[in-house]
């Protein structure tokens, strides 16, 4: 992708956290604009608000339409603030351009649709406005890396991601699952690229809001989007994961920056003990999966089939135990065995099928 610096008036992309703030949705323009004086107050530069809200069921809030772009316009106009929205439809690029909107978002539903994808990036083509690309709600990196592909195909330059957590049918403390290794890949392959936190979605609980934006900057991403409202506990979308004004000021001044430029030299010792280990987790794997296929081979000459899900069954409590005696977590530990069976049944495959 060919990437521009986001190059937003007024704000400093070298200093982290860039800091978009602003209730879920705008539901009145008395709450917005109260919402955004508070916040202007506390030095945020960019407000938020969801015009149009898609949702999971018909039925609830769907967003004040139209008639919240003058509320925006207002917050401009008085604050001085950059304004933001969701966008998910041609429609909603056209009436947000009108309305002078200054960054653009594109939520998680749209990003996990190609189609809806290319129309939105054909309603963009031949316009220079920021656009930021959240995660499908499925854990699909090349998906939002394709989401983000088809804009800046149509000439948006001015790219960004948001990372808003996973879906997952297990129920976790979490809203939508961090899974960091995939924004953490994405930083990999895109370095250029400025990658916001949303700590709102990953937690869905306020008290969550605070130690995922210090584990977002702890992780160097750029900014955070979260929401806040000047009366979360009657907010008429998403009221449990809404922070006041003044709570995310409290939690932005205990945020601690880490130094990403400082040398790393003093670690090359232990980073070569890394190294090592990592050395020889692949020897034992090597060796691990030659007695996979030997017992592959076992398995073809008696006519036995490869699976055997009782001792599949016992790797993963065993090794799930071992692993928290060590005080590795039982997730990972899963997760590492889960990829190791998988690749001892495609071994044994092969011999079976020779």
């Amino acid at each position: 992708m060919e990437l521009e610096k986001l190059n937003l008036p007024g704000i400093d992309s070298s200093k982290r956290p860039m800091v978009i703030a602003g209730p879920c949705s705008a539901e009145t323009e008395e709450q917005v604009l109260s919402t955004a004086h508070s916040l202007a107050a506390k030095g945020i530069k960019i407000f938020r608000a969801g015009i149009w809200k898609p949702r999971t069921k018909p039925g609830g809030f769907e967003g004040i339409g139209e008639q919240g772009l003058p509320w925006m316009k207002r917050v401009k106009e008085e604050t001085g603030m950059l304004i933001a929205t969701e966008v998910a439809t041609p429609k909603h690029v056209e009436l947000a351009l009108s309305a002078g909107f200054d960054l653009l978002w594109i939520g998680a539903r749209t990003s996990a649709n190609p189609f809806a994808m290319q129309d939105l990036a054909d309603s963009l083509n031949g316009v220079d406005i920021p656009v930021l690309v959240k995660n499908p709600v499925n854990p699909d990196l090349e998906l939002w890396i394709g989401a983000m592909e088809r804009l800046n195909n149509a000439g948006i330059k001015r790219l960004g991601a948001i990372h808003r957590g996973f879906s997952s049918y297990d129920k976790t403390m979490y809203r939508n699952l961090p899974q960091w290794h995939i924004p953490i890949e994405l930083r990999r392959r895109y370095p250029e690229l400025p990658i916001f936190s949303d700590p709102s979605h990953i937690g869905g609980k306020r008290e969550l809001v605070a130690p995922l934006c210090q584990q977002a900057m702890d992780l160097n991403l750029d900014g955070l989007i979260i929401e806040s409202h000047c009366n979360p506990d009657a907010a008429w979308s998403d009221a449990k994961q809404q922070v006041t004004p003044d709570i995310l000021d409290y939690i932005l001044n205990l945020l601690v920056i880490r130094n990403e430029k400082q040398s790393t030299e003093n670690l090359a010792e232990l980073r070569k003990q890394i190294d090592e280990c990592d050395n020889q987790i692949i020897d034992i794997l090597s060796k691990r999966m030659r007695v996979a296929r030997e017992i592959g081979q076992y398995k073809k000459e008696h006519n036995m089939t490869i699976l055997q899900t009782g001792r599949y069954s016992e790797i993963l409590e065993k090794r799930g135990a071992q692993g928290a005696l060590c005080g590795i977590g039982s997730n990972c530990v899963k997760n590492i065995f889960e990829a190791i069976h998988e690749e001892s049944v495609n071994q044994q495959m092969e011999i079976i099928n020779k």
